[in-house]
Parts: C-alpha cells; sequence; structure tokens
C-alpha cells in the first residue's frame, strides 16, 4: 500500500510541475534557460507575460508566479538572465551579478528581449506582451519601459528604481505599475523621487501603489515577517499587489 501511495504522490508532484516547460535558448555561447506556462483558460490574443526573478536568479518564486499568471488566461515565461552555471549560492554572488547587470543595463535589457523572442516563439502574441519582475527583476521590468521593448506595460514588484543620473530619460510608450513597500528601506526617498521625476520627463503612464506596513521582499513567502530585517513577508501587500497587476492587465490588454 506505501509503494501505490508514494506512485500516487509522485504522479500528483510531476503533474502540478508539467505545467511549467523547460526552455533552451542562448545570448551568444551564453546557454539560457527560462521556463514556459502556456495559458490554462481561453486567450484568443495570445497574451503573453515575462516574469524576470529577484536577485538570486530562477526560483520557486518566479515559477509559481508564471504558473498563476497561465491560471488566468496568460501565457508566461520566466527570464533566465543570468544563464546557465551562474545561479548565485549566497547573497555575496547574488549581489554582484545583480549590480553587474544594473550596472551594464544593456545587457540585462538585451537578455529581457531574448526573453521575449522565446515567449513569442512558444505562442505569444508579439504585440501583446507585458513584463513583471521581482526586486532585481523588477528594475528590470522598468529597464525594459525605459529602453522601449516592444511590450504594453511593465509591473515591479518592491523593484529598484534607480538609474544612473547621468543617463538621460528617453519617452517611455509601456505603462508602468510599481508595487512599493511603504516602509521599504533599501528603496530610499531620493530613489523614489527621482524614479517619479523620471517618468514625467519621459511622459510615461505610470502608477505607484504603497503597502502600508510592507517593507522589501513582501511578495515572498519563505521570508519570515520580521520586518526589521528589511525583507520580509507580508501576506495582505502580497495578496494586494497581485490584485493591482491583474486590475491592470485587464486595462492593459481590454
Amino acid at each position: 500500500m506505501k509503494k501505490y501511495i508514494s506512485l500516487f504522490l509522485l504522479s500528483i508532484s510531476f503533474t502540478m510541475m508539467g505545467q511549467l516547460q523547460t526552455i533552451n535558448y542562448t545570448d551568444g555561447t551564453q546557454k539560457l534557460e527560462g521556463f514556459f506556462a502556456k495559458a490554462k483558460k481561453d486567450n484568443p490574443k495570445n497574451i503573453g507575460i515575462i516574469v524576470l526573478p529577484a536577485w538570486m536568479g530562477i526560483d520557486n518564486h518566479a515559477k509559481e508566479s508564471a504558473e498563476a499568471l497561465a491560471d488566468l488566461g496568460y501565457h508566461a515565461f520566466v527570464a533566465d538572465i543570468y544563464g546557465m552555471g551562474n545561479k548565485p549560492t549566497n547573497t555575496t554572488e547574488a549581489g554582484k551579478l545583480a549590480g553587474y547587470f544594473k550596472s551594464s543595463y544593456k545587457d540585462y535589457q538585451k537578455r529581457i528581449q531574448l526573453a521575449i523572442d522565446q515567449l513569442v516563439k512558444q505562442g505569444a502574441n508579439a504585440d501583446e506582451i507585458a513584463v513583471i519582475g521581482y526586486c532585481f527583476g523588477g528594475t528590470g521590468a522598468i529597464e525594459a519601459a525605459r529602453d522601449g521593448l516592444k511590450v504594453k506595460g511593465v509591473v515591479s514588484f518592491h523593484g529598484g528604481l534607480g538609474k544612473d543620473p547621468m543617463r538621460i530619460s528617453q519617452p517611455i510608450t509601456a505603462k508602468v505599475l510599481v508595487l512599493h513597500g511603504a516602509d521599504d528601506p533599501y528603496v530610499p526617498q531620493k530613489e523614489i523621487q527621482a524614479f517619479q521625476d523620471e517618468m514625467r520627463i519621459s511622459k510615461a503612464d505610470w502608477q505607484m501603489n504603497y503597502y502600508a506596513n510592507a517593507v522589501h521582499a513582501f511578495t515572498h513567502k519563505d521570508l519570515d515577517t520580521d520586518n526589521s530585517k528589511g525583507a520580509a513577508y507580508n501576506e495582505k501587500a502580497d495578496k494586494r499587489s497581485w490584485e493591482a497587476m491583474k486590475a491592470f492587465f485587464i486595462e492593459l490588454f481590454k
């Protein structure tokens, strides 16, 4: 009996994991490995969403987000920004990798575009694409808008908002939604003000939601709820921000 129960549980696990399809692609000689989730509901416009992971690289949080987006009726693709063989094993390594892509933003933008190309190859409509990202990935979502990538909108969940002040602000056509912890210690008010000024200069259609009692990484369930650590899970902010994203997409893709 135990043998049959184990096989049954293994079958359930395989079925749940089976929603994501591994997609191998490249950036020059660098091998990349993303994950695709096909829409589970009617998606006549073949809308596609790119998911950009946080600074530790592709994790369960990013994959679960892609699956949840597929359940909502969107094709979703988890982008590989760092590349195979480069996944950080600790926060020091993650900081170095994320720091490189933040400063070498053209490389970050290129990796996002490569992910968009893969999403389109899987059946998404190139004219109906959005990008979401978490923390470091939230910064990437904004970079997609800054670079004028062919996306209709971007959503940043507790992402960094800053850019080199020497960079000239260009017109932004993608709609922008920023979902921000009101007590996030890693995004200073000076950075927030500079971002908002940039959005005005770029004549962007932008929104910014603040969530009370929320700090950095408030959507990550693997964290505890101790705000004093600077990064902590906040269930209310997590649920509210997801609902805000859903409403944003309804307007964006109507």
